[in-house]
């Protein structure tokens, strides 16, 4: 979709500067933060390569959404709750190592399908409001979640480890150790550079990633998605079933979640069963925007733009403000003014730009209609 506010800037630059403010932003604030932060180079490398690992799988879940037409999807966070199933599931019956990893993933796949299917048809009915409704789902769906894993697991789904199970014999508890499959995917093939390490089996997969995007993308569906996110009334004249279309964006990027979350907790090593993935939604959309992405438009660079820019902030901003105000708190209020400020303001400059757009629309229309009535009294 093209952005008619950004077009009438005068110059090139301050048409990049426009579209490019967020990560601008964020680019000058690393500049004066991290010298204050004291942290090495080498350190600061070393975590960035790590965070990179540890999140692009779960960013990048947003973009197929985004592609057709239906926003950011806060509802990733079904994907990730799918994903935490299957943990469990491994971590109950014993199996380790990369088979564990693809066990859970096996495990989280048809639930991850079955949440997106929901996700996907109410969505559907709720069209031109699907990134509020897809928060409020998550929140319906993380409900039943914690009911399920406090009071369904060991009573009515069968779970036999007593290192899983509360004492009472019934319920997960708060928090499960993945010491089996610790970082087996960072560990499977990696690098160490001077005092770098880099984690190439990870990064493997996510080029995999990257790769199917781009392949989808030229696909029919693909095509399809593109032409829905555009115009969903001209997809609808030209014979695409728009509805099956936003479903199946919907359930391919919960099921990217629900793998992306078990990536995301083998390399942290442990699972807060009840709240691990109560944030992967707010923080993953944060970074794609803090990437220069927008609600209509996302592409793969803004994905690993946004996570470096995002997750250096979150590095740096904690020791930069004790060093700064004496109160290392204040890098921590810093971190949630940046992940949901940056997401409110994104959302207020899409809005603005819309109302732009049809006003200039408007304006246009009104010209060319009475252009046509000057010719047709001159005629």
């Amino acid at each position: 979709m093209k952005d008619q506010s950004l077009t009438r800037a005068k110059s090139p630059l301050a048409r990049f500067v426009i579209s490019n403010a967020v990560p601008i932003l964020f680019i000058v604030l690393l500049i004066f933060a991290i010298p204050l932060s004291g942290f090495s180079t080498d350190y600061l490398i070393n975590e960035i390569i790590t965070r990179l690992g540890r999140n692009s799988f779960l960013v990048i879940s947003l973009l197929i959404p985004v592609m057709a037409g239906m926003g950011l999807n806060f509802g990733i966070v079904l994907g990730a709750m799918a994903g935490q199933i299957g943990l469990i599931f491994m971590l109950d019956w014993g199996v380790v190592g990369i088979p564990g990893i693809l066990l859970a993933m096996l495990i989280g796949t048809p639930i991850a399908i079955l949440l997106g299917l929901l996700a996907g048809t109410i969505l559907n009915r709720a069209k031109g409001r699907e990134m509020v409704t897809s928060m409020i789902l998550g929140f319906f769906i993380n409900g039943i979640y914690q009911l399920t894993i406090l009071y369904g697991m060991g009573s009515l789904i069968p779970i036999t480890s007593n290192k899983i199970l509360l004492p009472r014999g019934y319920g997960v508890r708060n928090a499960l150790d993945l010491i089996s499959v610790r970082k087996v995917l960072d560990n499977m093939w990696s690098i160490n550079i001077s005092n770098i390490s880099i984690p190439l089996g990870v990064f493997s997969i996510i080029i995999g990633l990257c790769i199917f995007v781009y392949w989808f993308t030229k696909t029919k569906l693909g095509q399809d998605m593109r032409a829905v996110g555009q115009d969903m009334q001209v997809a609808a004249t030209a014979g695409i079933n728009v509805d099956r279309t936003r479903t199946l964006s919907i359930i391919i990027s919960t099921v990217l979640a629900c793998f992306g979350q078990i990536i995301f907790l083998q390399n942290i090593g442990t699972i807060n069963t009840y709240n691990s993935h109560d944030q992967v939604g707010t923080f993953a959309i944060a970074a794609l925007l803090i990437g220069g992405a927008s609600v209509v438009k996302a592409t793969i660079p803004n994905v690993f733009i946004g996570i470096t820019l995002f997750h250096l902030t979150f590095i740096v901003a904690p020791r930069a403000g004790k060093e700064l105000l004496g109160q290392a708190q204040i890098g921590e209020f810093f971190r949630v003014f940046v992940s949901y400020g940056i997401i409110a303001i994104s959302l207020a400059l899409y809005a603005w730009r819309r109302q732009v757009e049809k006003e200039t629309e408007r304006r246009q229309a009104k010209a060319a209609i009475k252009a046509a009535i000057e010719d047709k009294a001159e005629g």
